[in-house]
């Protein structure tokens, strides 16, 4: 699977990257074994680049990424999770939330998440997801969805990771986020060797293209793309499917029909076509594919295999269906 390099960093990772925040319960429970079965299904289809963090299932994700991939030659993976939420411990018998869930993952409550852009909260979120994973560095490390938090990122947070980079505690630092505004400024203000944009650079979303894809080729930066099935609409777009977690707009389900149309027609899945349509662009480095059982790895990886005529790309331009500094 083709490796591409982050900024200037040292850092490689796959195209394809395995998302784990699935792994670690989100919405239902996972298996262990099935869990440290789709890594090991990752593994066998060339995946080199997992993705964590403490948010996803209380730290839950950080310990089976880190047990499925401890025999594995540590040199030869890239392994990213977040700071910006530390794991407060709670009192014995504190419960799960009235839903059974602790923030959208099925496990118990015995932690409190708490949002900590500090310099101190940075460090200690380090340490405490290198003991989780059983690691002693991290190749990549981003801030995690700081936008309400932006004085504290940039004045405090970021120049933590700055520093945990220099020490080689981390390989390649920074921001992840559903937005691009922010995003953007990080590439401007920092020296951030990656950001990680969800949703924003998908086949019915390509406001990255507005400025932070531009911004990224301009500096030599690198972006990873993750929710390129905005949640769901662009794999199965039906009555009721989900567009960012929400129920999907009938003109955003009607533009996914028309779009999954035109790729059927060129003998393509609507899938696939969504997983490769951000590759294409120069400043993205990969994408990150959130997958909770083997079947769904090696669907993935076979998607991403398939090969895309050009003419697709151009009929989607040709019915206003891209963007014309698109694809």
């Amino acid at each position: 699977m083709r490796r591409n390099r982050l900024g200037s960093s040292a850092v490689e990772v796959t195209e394809l990257s395995f998302g784990a925040a699935a792994i670690g319960n989100l919405f239902t429970a996972v298996e262990p074994a099935r869990a440290a079965a789709a890594v090991d299904a990752a593994w066998d289809e060339g995946v080199r680049y997992f993705d964590t963090a403490p948010h996803y299932g209380l730290g839950l994700s950080e310990r089976r990424l880190g047990e499925a991939l401890r025999s594995r030659p540590r040199d030869s993976y890239v392994l990213s999770t977040k700071v910006g939420r530390v794991l407060d411990p709670l009192p014995p018998g504190s419960g799960d939330g009235p839903d059974g869930l602790s923030e959208g993952f099925a496990v118990p409550a015995t932690h409190r998440r708490r949002w900590d852009f500090s310099a101190d909260g940075v460090r200690r979120s380090i340490e405490d997801s290198l003991e989780r994973l059983g690691l002693d560095r991290i190749d990549i490390a981003y801030l995690h969805d700081p936008d309400d938090h932006a004085r504290a990122a940039f004045r405090e947070a970021y120049p933590a990771l700055e520093k945990l980079r220099a020490q080689g505690v981390v390989g390649a630092i920074g921001a992840g986020m559903n937005q691009t505004g922010m995003l953007t400024r990080f590439l401007r203000d920092t020296d951030a060797d990656v950001v990680l944009c969800a949703g924003r650079y998908t086949l019915l979303d390509q406001s990255a293209l507005d400025e932070l894809l531009p911004e990224a080729a301009a500096r030599g930066r690198s972006v990873v793309v993750g929710g390129v099935f905005n949640s769901g609409l662009l794999a199965d777009p039906r009555p009721g499917a989900t567009y960012d977690y929400a129920a999907a707009p009938l003109s955003l389900l009607d533009r996914a029909l028309r779009i999954r149309a035109v790729t059927e027609g060129h003998g393509v899945p609507l899938r696939a076509a969504a997983l490769h349509y951000p590759l294409a662009h120069p400043a993205v480095a990969g994408v990150l594919v959130g997958t909770r059982s083997p079947d769904e790895v090696r669907d993935a990886a076979a998607l991403l295999r398939r090969e895309i005529p050009d003419e697709l790309w151009e009929e989607l331009r040709a019915e206003g269906l891209l963007t014309e500094n698109g694809h």
